[in-house]
C-alpha cells in the first residue's frame, strides 16, 4: 500500500532559526518533508465514492477505522483527511464521520 511520504517532496533546511539544531545534530544541514497541500475531492468525485457512516465512539482511533475499512493502519490519515479532522482530538463522541471506499479511488483523487 502507498504511504503518505511516497510522493512527498523533501527540502533542505539550513535557516538561522534550526542553527542549535543542526549543531547538535553536527550536521550541515536537516531534511525535511515539505507540507504537502492536499485538494479535498470535488462534489462529483465525492458523487463516486461509497460513503459509510461511522458514529464517534468511546474507544475509537483513526488508526483502528483504517485497518478495518481499508486493511492498514497507517492509512488513518485518509479518514481524517477527508472528514476535514487533523487529530482525533477534533472528533468528539456522537460525532458522524465518512468513511471514503474505494480506497484506490480516493488517492487517486489526491494524485497519490
Amino acid at each position: 500500500m502507498t504511504s503518505r511520504y511516497d510522493s512527498r517532496k523533501i527540502g533542505v533546511n539550513n535557516t538561522n532559526q534550526h542553527k542549535a539544531l543542526i549543531e547538535t545534530r553536527s550536521v550541515n544541514y536537516i531534511r525535511q518533508y515539505f507540507s504537502p497541500e492536499l485538494k479535498h475531492p470535488t462534489d462529483e468525485e465525492i458523487s463516486q465514492l461509497t460513503l459509510i457512516s461511522h458514529v464517534w465512539g468511546m474507544g475509537d482511533h483513526f488508526f483502528k477505522l483504517s485497518n478495518q475499512y481499508y486493511g492498514d493502519p497507517k492509512l488513518w490519515w485518509v479518514i481524517a483527511w477527508f472528514n476535514l479532522t487533523p487529530t482525533e482530538s477534533h472528533v468528539k463522541p456522537g460525532d458522524v464521520l465518512q468513511i471514503p471506499l474505494p480506497l484506490d479511488r480516493i488517492l487517486e483523487y489526491l494524485d497519490i
